[in-house]
């Protein structure tokens, strides 16, 4: 009887410990030994920014965005994969102050073309951002943080919308290149870092979402109105796996207008009202 507990015994133990190699490996091959970085794709975004003002402290933040990403059949441009509409309310505290509160509606197209899953489904995000501008001798630095949360979800046709949030942090400058200042006739160039960091029960093993690297280079059209093209290099951790960063080249075209819609008295500096 003793010899039988023994052999049970044992037969126990080495079951375990084979387990529990076998979970091991299994997540060796999971999470890989050293970070592994996808080839990057290429995308082309173009984006529209409107500041319209709507009270001498209020303005309308209306952004509409058009994002492409490059498929084995179209390479470069490649085909639609988002659309962006970001809108806010924002707050003007003085001028060099503002804060936004607002939602998002972003389109989701899936650019998979051996995908048998749905094409485009929704994205919710609410989000608020707080932004911080300081003059450095003749170029104009700006401090921005946003903050995003977020309800997205896969193609699959049973896939579960997940919540996150997203931390973001960006650091841009815009130096003048044949003035003294930023005014219309100024073309500008203006580099730009974004850290992006993501929080949430469906984020393991992966908070960094995006490190994006940018440079822009602009031109002043009016006071109302301004053109921009730049390049962006970003690299993130994938979702699913820490251990495997994903990467992009973006080709991105901004237009940047600020109508006013206002009584014309109301434009004018409150001086000009007592004289």
């Amino acid at each position: 009887m003793k010899k039988w507990k023994v052999i049970g015994f044992w037969l126990l133990v080495n079951g375990l410990c084979l387990g529990q190699l076998s979970a091991q490996v299994e997540e060796k091959e999971y999470l890989p030994v050293e970070s592994k970085y996808n080839d990057p794709t290429s995308k082309v975004w173009i984006n529209t920014y409107g500041k319209i003002r709507i009270g001498k402290r209020l303005f309308w933040d209306a952004q509409t965005h058009f994002r492409f990403q490059e498929t084995e059949a179209t390479p470069f441009v490649g085909q639609i994969a988002q659309v962006y509409n970001r809108h806010a309310i924002g707050y003007i505290y003085n001028k060099k102050v503002n804060f936004s509160l607002g939602g998002v509606l972003r389109v989701n197209f899936n650019t998979d073309e051996d995908s048998e899953d749905r094409n485009v489904v929704p994205e919710w995000r609410i989000w608020h951002q707080y932004q911080f501008a300081m003059p450095l001798y003749s170029a104009m630095i700006y401090h921005r943080l946003r903050i995003e949360h977020r309800w997205t979800q896969g193609f699959a046709e049973d896939s579960e919308y997940i919540f996150r949030n997203r931390w973001r942090y960006m650091f841009r400058a815009k130096i003048p290149l044949n003035s003294h200042k930023l005014k219309p006739k100024t073309l500008y160039v203006s580099p730009e870092a974004e850290l992006i960091m993501q929080s949430g029960k469906a984020v393991v093993a992966s908070p960094m979402e995006d490190l994006r690297l940018t440079t822009t280079l602009g031109y002043i059209l009016t006071p109302r109105l301004t053109v921009a093209a730049g390049l962006m290099y970003s690299q993130g951790q994938d979702l699913g796996n820490g251990g495997i960063y994903k990467q992009s080249w973006t080709m991105r075209f901004h237009m940047y207008y600020s109508p006013d819609f206002r009584r014309v008295k109301n434009k004018l500096p409150d001086i000009h009202l007592d004289d």
